[in-house]
């Protein structure tokens, strides 16, 4: 479901409407006390874009921590060598790919700069939505969001200062936003549904329509708010670097994934989807290159598209076998 997944690419464009240029075309609002402002198009989208993605991420967190149970979504967390594979291809394999493809392809410094951050950023919100859609293992999948998401918060502070010279990441900054718009709402959806599971099944499909109505919303918002960033790095290599990177990346969790095919489709789609909000928080609080923020957003649309194309991939190798 690309729309479902192009919901938290959106989620990394929400500091861009600081740096969005404001068009000569604002009309006059008049308010209480005959007050007037400037009012613009372009800061209404980026309002409405801001107002969707949190409404998005706590919904289908909810919708999600409604139907699941505690000890199913940790049975998976117990198979240690998933987990070992897991967090070595997310902490381990994808940041040192990203480095190698920065060394072989000559992109600029800032685009360089926004892949090394995608390769320390797992855990992506709409990875459960992306199983879901490739009939793979989904507790498995909302199993591997959390124990990734955490990793993240740990992991981008820490390790990429030693990736890229002269970074500094903050762990709350890149936290908060993790723990208040994902695992807050799941760790409540999943407590409701321990005490009040009747109530639980009726609200899950509810929260769910409220997800996937915003979805519609920011795919749009994706594309039309950030055309002209989007053109300006055709040619630039930016974009073939980032289709070799989420394409490999893919591939690498596919092929350590073991024998089963859901498990392979699994953890390939959770390596393969980063988490560009994750990303973004050190992009625009220690870089002043916009090229860092813009190879973020290029990361984000070639990985919908990879990753959903990859879904489908799965779905029908895992088909014959009763997914």
């Amino acid at each position: 479901m690309l729309r479902a997944a192009t919901v938290h690419a959106a989620l990394t464009l929400c500091i861009l409407d600081r740096l969005a240029p404001k068009t000569d075309r604002a009309r006059t609002v008049l308010l209480g006390g005959g007050e007037a402002r400037k009012f613009c198009m372009p800061d209404l989208l980026h309002l409405l874009q801001k107002l969707s993605v949190p409404i998005f991420l706590v919904s289908s967190m909810l919708a999600m921590g409604l139907t699941l149970d505690w000890r199913v979504l940790l049975a998976p967390l117990r198979n240690m060598r998933l987990v070992l594979v897991a967090l070595a291809l997310n902490f381990v394999l994808a940041p040192a790919f990203a480095w190698l493809l920065t060394v072989v392809i000559p992109i600029d410094r800032g685009h360089a700069i926004g892949l090394l951050l995608l390769g320390g950023a797992a855990g992506a919100p709409f990875l459960p939505k992306l199983v879901e859609t490739a009939r793979c293992d989904f507790t498995l999948a909302a199993a591997l969001m959390g124990l990734l998401t955490a990793g993240t918060i740990l992991f981008l502070p820490f390790a990429l200062p030693l990736l890229i010279p002269g970074m500094q990441a903050d762990a709350w900054s890149i936290a908060r936003p993790l723990l208040l718009l994902i695992v807050l709402p799941l760790v409540v959806g999943m407590l409701v549904k321990s005490g009040a599971d009747t109530f639980a099944g009726r609200a899950a499909p509810v929260f769910g329509k409220i997800g996937s109505a915003s979805l519609l919303i920011l795919f749009v918002l994706l594309v039309a708010l950030n055309v002209r960033e989007l053109i300006g790095v055709i040619g630039s290599g930016a974009i073939f670097a980032a289709l070799l990177y989420f394409a490999g990346l893919f591939v690498l969790g596919w092929m350590l994934g073991g024998s089963k095919p859901e498990v392979r489709g699994t953890l390939g789609l959770a390596t393969s989807g980063r988490n560009f909000g994750a990303a973004l928080v050190p992009a625009a609080s220690s870089f002043h290159d916009p090229k860092v923020t813009i190879m973020i957003i290029v990361g984000a649309i070639v990985c919908l598209v990879v990753t959903f194309l990859a879904a489908i991939w799965v779905k029908r190798r895992t088909a014959p076998h009763g997914a």
